[in-house]
């Protein structure tokens, strides 16, 4: 009796294996979710000021008022460029990485 205890308890110990992939493949988008999230905040604001004040108000000489718009213009672009660079991530996430084409 005390074996079929044991082997009970051994089987309820962890998950199953098919858990395992499933974790990593979790992971995995957590990471990437976690890094298009930074630069979907960090990228247009940086490139809202950089912009505005080296290149409209520097070297372009611009008025502030027209340097605000065009900025925005730019951080506009770049949120479109971040985000469809995740939505391509995200869609070759799950595929396999073969070299030939499968027939």
């Amino acid at each position: 009796m005390d074996g079929s205890v044991r082997a009970a308890s051994d089987g309820a110990a962890g998950p199953p294996p098919y858990f395992r992939g499933n974790e990593s493949s979790l992971v995995s988008a957590l990471k990437t979710l976690l890094f298009f999230t930074i630069l979907m905040v960090t990228l247009p604001i940086g490139l809202y000021f950089a912009s505005k004040a080296y290149i409209f108000e520097g070297s372009m000489k611009m008025s502030s008022s027209d340097s605000y718009f065009y900025a925005a213009i730019v951080a506009v672009l770049a949120v479109h460029v971040v985000l469809a660079l995740f939505v391509y991530v995200a869609w070759n996430e799950g595929t396999p990485k073969g070299k030939g084409k499968d027939d």
